[in-house]
């Protein structure tokens, strides 16, 4: 490890990012689907000690220099890894989407890594060669980690914190401080064996105890996991029977070869279904959940699916549904005319009586940032839908469904936002519908439905998920999953929810806590920084 140590510390240009680069494929290898903890622990301390060899540059190479190739190169390698599956999409329409996509992902890498290599060179800038070192870059880099979860609408896949979201133990600690308090925790004390190499004339001991430390904390969180899991009490709902149904619908790819007959009667046909003798079918359901996507035309073109609906549901249930709704005359939403990506409920009447419009929409998926600059040139959106999406209002998430019950409505990539999911305070439990047949056969999926998992815990609320391809499976508020159907099983799930928790610390504090340990962090480095300076000068 010396050796590392040091070669990583005296490498130069190219060699250096070619090492960095493989140290955050690495530690790429940390965060879903892979979970693989130990690589982050091999590949944080040489972002440190190439920082330590790294040169001082003057004007804008103080900032765009050495320190930030090295957190660029080692965020590429990073999101190549964790962001590789967004490539599925590609295959969906085929043709030169194909052959665009190594460097569509590429390029996609590249953007989100400048996040990181801003985050080095800040640190670089109040290096100190103690261990507070490994403080700055924690904090300089969990900073970055909230600016890519925010800055222009926020893409906060795979953040470092869910490296320590492994097993259910690990999860409770975002109860606590949430995914971003974990990824000021991640690299924290993914760093400290950098402490102990190079050798120098500390005896072991002080070398070592930073890096026990490290395994100290993740003791405790598991101790605390153990604990929180083992006596908080949950209870399931009465008031409430949901069947949730995993259709495996492929046609929201082309609206224009949808065949809603066919359609509706899978949908019917998987409503009714009856997974035992003892089953009741619909006989006993208060809500049926079809996912997004699964009515991939506009109901006013096919009227004949609300009388249907009607005569489907017994007289106590009601439907909600993922839809593509048209603005009406006087909806104001969005003046250009543009659809939206919609949940209704539809009653036994066959009425729409509430409905909710996707508010957080997926850059490039969903609309097309500086849309008439990349039409001309043939950049187009990945999923259909006249000319993109409108955007709705995020404060109608908290929809009444029919029997007076609140939930928090939550469409595909709107899981993905800590704290920033909505009105969670006067929800009953968080509703997901998400269609991720794009990404079928990639880690997408199972990486965006453990994404969703950790808001159950964040929030202390109970998680139904409803996919269109899998995974749908319902959650107790600790993020345990209570039911679930397997990815590709066409078929019905049963569940109820369970009555929410008690504020969790999360709930009450939101990000607060994180962001006083992050700004902690990086004045600690500047102290440091400027007693070196002092130093030096006597």
């Amino acid at each position: 490890m010396t050796w590392l140590a040091e070669t990583t510390m005296l490498s130069q240009g190219w060699r250096r990012f070619l090492i960095l680069l493989l140290a955050g494929l690495v530690a790429g290898l940390s965060v879903p689907p892979f979970f693989l903890l130990p690589a982050l622990f091999v590949a944080m301390p040489i972002w440190i000690w190439a920082l330590d060899g790294a040169e001082r540059g003057k004007g804008h190479k103080r900032l765009f220099g050495p320190a930030f190739s090295i957190g660029f190169a080692f965020g590429l390698g990073y999101f190549l890894v964790s962001f590789h599956w967004l490539g599925a999409a590609f295959f969906v329409d085929g043709g030169w989407f194909v052959a665009a996509m190594p460097f569509a992902i590429l390029a996609l890498s590249a953007l989100i890594a400048l996040f990181w290599g801003l985050a080095s060179a800040f640190a670089h800038m109040s290096w100190s060669h103690g261990g507070t070192r490994i403080f700055t870059l924690a904090g300089w880099l969990a900073a970055a980690e909230f600016a890519r979860g925010h800055v222009l609408t926020g893409f906060p896949f795979d953040l470092l914190g869910y490296s320590l979201t492994a097993i259910e133990e690990l999860m409770q600690t975002s109860s606590l401080v949430g995914v971003y308090g974990l990824s000021f925790i991640a690299p924290l004390i993914a760093a400290t064996p950098a402490l102990i190499w190079p050798a120098d004339d500390r005896n072991w001991s002080r070398r070592l105890s930073p890096f026990v430390g490290a395994i100290f904390v993740v003791a405790s969180m598991l101790g605390y996991g153990w604990n929180r899991l083992n006596t908080t009490p949950v209870t399931q709902r009465t008031d409430m029977h949901m069947r949730l149904v995993q259709p495996l619908v492929y046609e929201h790819s082309d609206f224009g070869n949808v065949d809603p007959v066919a359609l509706i009667d899978r949908l019917t046909m998987l409503s009714e279904m009856r997974m035992d003798p003892i089953d009741q079918g619909l006989a006993d359901i208060t809500h049926l959940v079809w996912p997004e996507s699964s009515l991939p035309f506009y109901l006013e073109a096919y009227p004949e699916a609300l009388t249907r609906i009607a005569r489907l549901l017994p007289p106590q249930a009601s439907l909600i549904t993922g839809a593509p709704r048209r603005p009406y005359a006087l909806d104001a939403a969005d003046a250009s005319g543009k659809p939206y990506n919609s949940v209704i409920v539809v009653d036994t009447e066959g009425e729409i009586v509430s409905s909710y419009d996707k508010s957080h929409l997926v850059p490039f998926g969903e609309y097309l940032p500086f849309d008439e600059l990349l039409a001309k040139i043939g950049v187009q959106q990945f999923v259909p839908g006249s000319d993109g999406w409108a955007a709705g209002d995020a404060k109608r998430r908290l929809m009444t469904l029919p029997g007076g019950i609140n939930a928090l409505v939550l469409i595909c990539y709107e899981i993905l936002f800590s704290g920033d999911l909505g009105e969670t305070a006067n929800a009953g439990f968080l509703l997901n519908v998400t269609n991720d047949a794009w990404f079928d056969a990639s880690y997408g999926p199972s990486q965006h439905a453990h994404h969703a998992r950790i808001r159950a815990v964040e929030e202390g609320m109970s998680l139904i998920r409803v996919a269109n391809t899998g995974l749908t499976y319902a959650t107790d508020p600790l993020g345990r999953i209570t039911a679930q159907l397997a990815p590709g099983e066409m078929g019905a799930l049963d569940v109820r929810p369970y009555e929410r928790l008690d504020s969790t610390l999360f709930a009450q504090l939101r990000h607060w806590p994180f962001l006083l340990a992050v700004l902690g962090s990086i004045l600690a480095g500047f102290v440091a920084h400027a007693r070196i300076r002092r130093q030096r000068l006597i």
